[in-house]
């Protein structure tokens, strides 16, 4: 498969090489009980990894510690990154550009991860932020009533809140509810530049698949183009775009990094991130389809413990005896991936895997401590959610001015 950028015009968002993965917008799973390929994704979708240099770089010029999720491998490859730090160097701003595909009721913890980060991102650098709810693709893909999609929209629209997004710096926005004006213009000068070959290309739509599949796709791009926001970036119209998101969504925008200069609009910038596995192992990402593989933000102590103890993937070995003298085998376990993620303290982290690999630790211990983690974790948030109204969702919701943009 060849990158779009400047390579090739046609490029296979769905990864299966030799049948081991399979990594499209709508589907990650690695076959055979294997585990998700970043080196090869980072080859076959023609990005670059994040290096070291780029952390300590975030760090300097943010007078801040980098997130757990940069100093852990969690955000892996971008797109141009150089390019955003370079002009943040010189004095510059750019804006942030996230995204949720309101399909369920609440949100598990793998959805989390893209906000927690990019609350991180919107803080350190004084940025504002875009976010879009694309209640309009759930609609076409999930086959749910619009009317359903609106309300789910609005219930996720409350789990990102509690997020602790800055509402002067932040515009969250529904497609149902948005979309129009200069937005739709922008998904229309995108539209005219993708052939149908292209999209098929791009996203391996199939005959089978109506046409409001076939034309979404710009409106998942144009959010990367400030003039798609006038009450926000009138004038602005060179402003960079920054897009943390998971691996899985490259695809959308390597089309619109292929088509912006043919429009007149800089290329949006990307840092992506790996997927956050299922409870039963590594051979895909957390789904909101099966609720034993995840863990969720209304999941009781009760609930989260009961999950870890019972679905948690476990590499330590079959008997205590053979633990104690081999270790664990911390490449495959669950709980030692769940507390890269959510486990803040760096030296506990190291003296856990230190631990549990020589077989000093065992798997009980180590899933105990992930469920304390994680038990705290899922209250601050029911908390701070609980706290959020429907006024609030409004208010982050009303087209505006923001007053603190670039404050």
């Amino acid at each position: 498969m060849a990158a779009l950028d400047g390579q090739s015009n046609v490029v296979s968002s769905e990864v299966e090489d030799g049948e081991d993965m399979v990594v499209n917008p709508w589907e990650v799973t690695a076959k055979s009980g294997g585990k998700i390929d970043y080196d090869k994704l980072i080859e076959k979708f023609g990005c670059q990894r994040l290096e070291s240099s780029h952390i300590r770089r975030i760090e300097s010029l943010t007078s801040r510690s980098a997130h757990v999720f940069l100093r852990r491998g969690v955000f892996f490859a971008h797109r141009d990154l150089e390019e955003i730090l370079d002009l943040y160097e010189r004095g510059e701003k750019f804006y942030l550009y996230t995204g949720r595909g309101p399909s369920s009721e609440a949100l598990h913890l793998g959805h989390l991860v893209p906000f927690m980060f990019t609350k991180y991102l919107q803080d350190a650098f004084k940025v504002p932020l875009v976010i879009q709810l694309t209640d309009d693709e759930k609609c076409m893909w999930k086959n749910l009533p619009i009317e359903e999609c609106k309300r789910l929209a609005r219930e996720n629209a409350k789990d990102i809140i509690a997020c602790g997004f800055d509402i002067t710096r932040t515009f969250m926005f529904s497609d149902f509810d948005y979309v129009g004006g200069a937005f739709y213009e922008n998904m229309i000068r995108v539209s005219k530049c993708v052939t149908f070959n292209k999209v098929v290309g791009i996203f391996g739509f199939t005959p089978e698949d109506h046409i409001g599949k076939i034309s979404f796709p710009p409106v998942q791009a144009v959010p990367s183009f400030p003039s798609s926001f006038p009450h926000l970036f009138s004038g602005k119209d060179n402003l960079r775009c920054l897009i943390p998101c998971a691996i899985d969504q490259d695809p959308y925008f390597r089309m619109t990094r292929d088509v912006a200069p043919r429009i007149g609009y800089q290329k949006p910038a990307l840092i992506e991130s790996s997927f956050f596995p299922a409870l039963q192992g590594e051979t895909g990402k957390m789904s909101a389809s099966d609720p034993n593989s995840a863990i969720y933000v209304t999941d009781s102590p009760k609930d989260i413990k009961n999950k870890v103890n019972r679905y948690a993937f476990s590499g330590g070995r079959d008997s205590v005896e053979l633990h104690r003298k081999y270790g664990a085998n911390l490449e495959v376990d669950i709980s030692i991936k769940y507390l890269g993620f959510f486990l803040e303290d760096d030296d506990e982290f190291e003296h856990i895997k230190t631990e549990y690999g020589a077989g000093r630790m065992l798997t009980g211990e180590v899933k105990k401590r992930l469920i304390e983690v994680l038990s705290d974790m899922v209250e601050r948030h029911r908390k701070a959610r609980a706290s959020v109204t429907e006024e609030m969702v409004d208010a982050f919701m009303a087209v505006r001015p923001l007053p603190n943009m670039f404050g």
